[in-house]
């Protein structure tokens, strides 16, 4: 009679439970008791300061804006990239690695190497004026420029941020059976209807896995929009960042990091919902 092992498994996954209790589950207790507490007791105070702050709506829509604006961008061509890479033969690593290369810097070092560019004595000013393209240089990150400023943190985002969905969607489209294009393109089908048809719904594991993961990481952007802009261009986790450090408010800094939870639980929820995958195409 063979032994009952089927507690090995529970003994195998118990460190990273146990490292998630820890490290996760506590202090999300913790901040959300924060955040709806005030001097030990249950309390909406914090939740209607955060309402009531002057920057809050306009947090609100600009990470909303950001998000909406950067997101498609990125998976559009984050599918641009990873299916030109496919084509490639000799070489492809190397072009995979020089794409990747935002991967490996900080979201704060990003902002400051787009500061350099369009700041008023950047190089972007710089090559203008020399070209005789304008007559004194441009302020593009004021406060006076909401629309320039927006634009070049949602550029510096692309960037920066592009890398991470190319690398989830190559590994989506390595998935991919060559067979099935080459029977639909002997069958008659075009390029497009062979994207469209057979190589996006065979990688919509890894189409929501990127767009779960950018998205959650767009409505916690802030080293970025920082370093191009300061208090400019108010977004959620600046907020949190400006009523712990500055204001030494714990408890109204703790209301928006569970708002900014709530918000991305939401975008994943739908997701799972929209971009439905059908478990026998999981791997």
């Amino acid at each position: 009679m063979q032994n009952d092992k089927s507690w090995i498994p529970y003994v195998l996954i118990a460190p990273c439970v146990i490292f998630l209790a820890l490290l996760f589950l506590l202090p999300l207790v913790q901040t959300i008791w924060l955040a709806i507490s005030e001097g030990g007791m249950p309390s909406l105070a914090n939740l209607q300061t955060m309402a009531g702050d002057l920057n809050f709506r306009s947090a609100i829509r600009n990470t909303f804006l950001l998000t909406l604006a950067v997101v498609p961008i990125q998976i559009m061509i984050a599918l641009a990239m990873g299916s030109m890479v496919a084509k490639v033969g000799a070489g492809r690593e190397t072009i995979l690695w020089i794409w990747t290369i935002p991967l490996g810097i900080s979201d704060l070092a990003a902002g400051l190497v787009w500061l350099s560019i369009l700041q008023n004595s950047g190089y972007l000013n710089s090559m203008l004026f020399t070209l005789g393209l304008m007559e004194r240089p441009a302020n593009w990150l004021s406060y006076q420029t909401p629309i320039a400023l927006f634009f070049a943190i949602a550029v510096a985002e692309i960037w920066r941020g592009t890398a991470i969905v190319m690398v989830i969607i190559v590994a989506g489209l390595n998935q991919v059976p060559k067979e099935f294009g080459e029977a639909a393109e002997v069958f008659g089908a075009g390029r497009w209807t062979r994207f469209f048809r057979i190589t996006l719904p065979l990688i919509k594991p890894a189409l929501q896995s990127a767009l779960i993961l950018r998205t959650v990481l767009a409505f916690e952007v802030f080293a970025v929009v920082y370093a191009l802009g300061g208090s400019n261009m108010p977004v959620l986790v600046g907020e949190a960042y400006t009523w712990q450090n500055q204001n030494q408010n714990y408890g109204v800094a703790a209301a928006y990091a569970v708002l900014i939870m709530i918000i991305s639980l939401a975008a994943t929820f739908v997701y799972l919902k929209a971009v439905r995958v059908d478990p026998e195409r999981l791997p």
